[in-house]
């Protein structure tokens, strides 16, 4: 039977807004952002730029908007782009990165992260008769596919030092940045300051019903306002959808780690399981990603057999799922989820 609640763990963009947020929204001042006359989304701007260490920001209906102005800023078409395997630019945006920006990418690295040494093997010349030109290198951090796992940030360093050295712009994926700094004990600032552009989420983690931000010089923001015109990105009065930002800065940070502990508590549960193929080491942040063994039932079997039992999961391919925890599922509620998958995946239930 299922459960008239179900425990949705298909990613932290299911969050509702909570009632303290949803007055916030009710209490935002607004005004034409196009004009650039809201001051929520004003201020909300201002404080993502100073918490990044950036001169500005600019805000975005969504991630994968704001991916896809930072390519179309930092690069031409026909470009090449240095980027870790499974990326989000590549496996999730439904190829709006040739569509968009024109660009193809090059993966490198495993389990979502890559050296130093393997982006300048892997970078293109400019000039050369055949090749196309390397002009972007882009990290992911902390990786969807990988199981939100944190990108070392001294690597981050030299990848981007080497980018400066080749004149290559460098631009983070950090979507869920807010995760990697509460793990990694960094400020959000430490972990973007070697970056040309940065973007973060406001609905991944943090629990906003929407919105992300970039950041970055000033004069790449202000770029950035024309290629989110170009793509119907600009909006009027979204004060109301900043306001849900500053509430979530204000009040949601430092709870994300409490979703991490959740994560390795559902990840320590599954292990326990010889149908399960997962490493402890990559639950580092909120996501577990997860295999099964091929005595085991696959992916969409295990996630329509969880949904029955009140469990909602994602099947990121035929023998891989994903769970993802967030500040709408409890302790408890996650501890109860890790029973009903493992008693799915094993045939138990």
């Amino acid at each position: 039977m299922t459960s008239p609640t179900p425990i949705d763990l298909r990613s932290d963009t299911v969050t509702r807004p909570t009632d303290a947020m949803r007055a916030a929204i009710s209490r935002a001042a607004v005004g034409d952002d196009q004009y650039g006359e809201d001051p929520t989304t004003n201020e909300l701007q201002q404080r993502v730029a100073m918490l990044l260490g950036k001169e500005a920001a600019l805000w975005l209906p969504s991630g994968t908007m704001a991916n896809q102005v930072a390519l179309r800023v930092l690069t031409q078409r026909g470009d090449d782009v240095i980027a870790s395997r499974e990326c989000h630019a590549v496996w999730h945006e439904t190829g709006g990165s040739a569509a968009n920006a024109g660009v193809q990418f090059t993966e490198v690295g495993t389990r979502g992260v890559f050296t130093a040494d393997e982006f300048v093997a892997a970078c293109k010349p400019r000039g050369h008769p055949i090749y196309p030109p390397t002009a972007l290198v882009e990290i992911e951090n902390t990786h969807n596919r990988a199981g939100g796992v944190i990108f070392p940030q001294a690597e981050a360093v030299r990848i981007c030092a080497a980018a400066r050295e080749r004149s290559i712009a460098t631009f983070l994926d950090g979507a869920r940045l807010w995760n990697t700094a509460i793990a990694s004990r960094r400020s959000v600032s430490e972990l973007a300051a070697p970056f040309d552009l940065v973007a973060v989420s406001l609905s991944k983690g943090l629990g906003a019903p929407g919105g992300s931000l970039l950041a970055g010089p000033r004069d790449l923001i202000e770029r950035a306002i024309r290629q989110r015109r170009m793509l119907g990105g600009a909006m009027r009065q979204v004060g109301i959808m900043a306001a849900a930002g500053l509430y979530a800065l204000d009040h949601h940070m430092q709870r994300l780690a409490d979703d991490h502990a959740n994560a390795r508590l559902i990840g320590e549960r599954l292990v326990q399981s010889r149908y399960v193929l997962l490493d402890l080491a990559t639950v580092q942040t909120n996501i577990i990603v997860f295999g099964l063994s091929p005595d085991a039932p696959d992916a969409a079997t295990v996630v329509a057999r969880a949904r029955e039992r009140g469990v909602l999961v994602f099947a990121f391919s035929a023998r891989t799922i994903r769970a993802v925890t967030h500040l709408d599922v409890t302790r408890e509620q996650c501890t109860a989820a890790a029973r009903i998958l493992v008693e799915v995946i094993e045939g138990t239930a």
